[in-house]
């Protein structure tokens, strides 16, 4: 009698697909964009439910969102939500600039998705983080990515500064009393009535929180619809934009895509006559010196609001790298009469909760000066006139690779790059074939860029780039070792001084050098 085995049915269960979902963005809300987020979305839903061996774990996206800021992007936090609450093993992602721009937060999000187990592919550079021996390489196309943003950000802001010059620049957000109608600020009868009556009592002697009260209690509802505040009030009476003027770059966005005050850290642009008034100048006038009397009577304002300004070679050109804020000289008493001078944040003087820069000695900046002084005249002749070289060369070559010319061969460069995409998206590029010539061309875009930035400085500067470096390596060419602080020379080629830390500060020079120093 033969011996039959019996053999268990295989559970295929166990075998279980990798869940795979995929993250898209596009920064801007455009028409076009919304239809390149659609096309993104329909990509890696068949893509994901094309192979066997995976299964489809959703589509995460974010529309019209910078990826500098991660901390306002929902579809990605939800993402991440649902890798930790074990729902996704694998994440694709276009390229490392759709999923972050900035370095610090790329290579986090990557770790803490690794801590769950959870890897991510990015198409464009062919990167896995689940075979990745080094973060090497992804730390540095993320950079670039960082570098590209900061590229597209800069060119944003000369763009928006021009207007600022030339006063067309449109507020979005025209402050109460006025409506933007086609790009002009028009006035609202009933919003302007309230205003000009906010003048009036402030005029007659009442306080900005009564004026708020009184409001409140009429029902009348501020620009947003809620309560009125004594601040509210106050930000009327001293908004030169009731009086017909504009005022640009009261704030700014910092290296670190963070929106700040401006205390004087950039240019700012006032324009008269910019939209129809609604308070006289004489009207304007004396509720702002009202208000800088209350001021001082209750102790809440210094009649002396520049000796900080122009007393020192240094003053105004320390600026913190924390909060963006100017330094100001202090002196520093440490006993039996001895004293030191030091330069201390203006941040953190007002509060220091708000920044944490501490003072650094006046002494340890003169020498770190000096040190970088005599750093570029011992290598004048093999960093800074070759580096001159390139910049005449670059100049004189000006007039053929004008702004314009270059502007075009950037737009045939995208254009080429849409091209590149679609014949992708159809089929008829294989994806390494595609990758090599998409490469190059954004390798010929990033330089066609520099090309550009370029010649808007030397173009903006009161003497160009070249005119200062020339300057810089002449005095150079001749000069003695420097073993004592010179406040006229520090005047005349340095243009500002970054504190970074307390031990590093970087010196940006008139024509454009930037060099970092340590403060042993």
């Amino acid at each position: 009698m033969k011996n039959v085995t019996k053999i268990n049915q295989v559970d295929f269960s166990i075998f279980k697909k990798t869940r795979v979902a995929a993250y898209c963005r596009v920064s801007t809300d455009s028409d076009e964009q919304e239809l390149s987020l659609d096309t993104q979305r329909n990509h890696y839903e068949s893509y994901i439910k094309a192979n066997s061996e995976w299964e489809y774990a959703g589509i995460y996206y974010d529309d019209g969102i910078s990826g500098t800021k991660t901390a306002k992007r929902d579809g990605l936090l939800r993402l991440v939500e649902d890798c930790e609450k074990g729902l996704i093993d694998l994440v694709i992602t276009k390229s490392i600039s759709r999923f972050s721009r900035n370095t610090t937060d790329c290579l986090a999000l990557v770790r803490k998705l690794l801590n769950y187990d959870v890897y991510i592919i990015f198409e464009k550079e062919n990167i896995h983080t689940a075979s990745m021996e080094s973060e090497l390489m992804l730390a540095i196309l993320a950079s670039m990515a960082e570098s590209e943003v900061r590229s597209i950000s800069e060119n944003e802001k000369w763009s928006i500064k021009k207007r600022f010059q030339n006063g067309t620049y449109i507020f979005s957000y025209p402050p109460y009393g006025y409506a933007n109608v086609d790009g002009e600020m028009v006035i609202v009868p009933e919003q302007a009535e309230i205003v000009k009556q906010i003048f009036a009592d402030c005029l007659a002697g009442k306080s900005t929180h009564i004026i708020a009260k009184e409001l409140n209690e009429r029902g009348i509802p501020s620009r947003k619809g809620g309560k009125w505040t004594g601040g509210t009030i106050n930000g009327i009476l001293v908004n030169e934009k009731y009086i017909g003027a504009a005022l640009y770059q009261k704030t700014y966005t910092d290296e670190n895509f963070k929106r700040k005050r401006n205390y004087g850290e950039e240019e700012q642009y006032y324009c008269e006559d910019h939209h129809e008034p609604i308070i006289d100048k004489d009207t304007f006038e004396k509720a702002k010196e009202a208000i800088r009397q209350r001021g001082l009577e209750k102790g809440n304002c210094s009649e002396d609001t520049s000796k900080y300004q122009n007393r020192y070679a240094m003053s105004g050109k320390i600026k913190c790298g924390e909060c963006g804020r100017s330094f100001k000289r202090r002196y520093h008493y440490i006993s039996h009469g001895k004293s030191y001078n030091a330069w201390c944040c203006g941040g953190h003087l007002e509060d220091s909760k708000f920044c944490s820069m501490k003072y650094i000695r006046e002494d340890d900046l003169n020498r770190v000066f000096l040190t970088m002084m005599n750093k570029l005249r011992f290598g004048n002749d093999l960093v800074l006139k070759p580096l001159l070289i390139s910049i005449t060369t670059s100049s004189s070559k000006k007039n053929a690779n004008s702004v314009e010319d270059i502007e075009k061969e950037m737009k045939s460069n995208e254009e080429q790059r849409k091209q590149l995409n679609v014949l992708l998206t159809k089929g008829y590029l294989e994806r390494p074939v595609f990758a090599e010539a998409h490469n190059k061309l954004v390798m010929e875009y990033e330089h066609l860029t520099a090309k550009r930035d370029l010649l808007f400085r030397m173009d903006d500067a009161g003497y160009t780039m070249e005119q200062a470096l020339k300057e810089l390596v002449d005095f150079l060419n001749s000069a003695e070792p420097f073993t004592e602080w010179d406040e006229f020379l520090f005047e005349r080629f340095i243009e500002k001084v970054k504190v970074i830390t307390r031990e590093e500060v970087e010196f940006e020079f008139k024509c454009g050098l930037k060099l970092k120093e340590r403060i042993d």
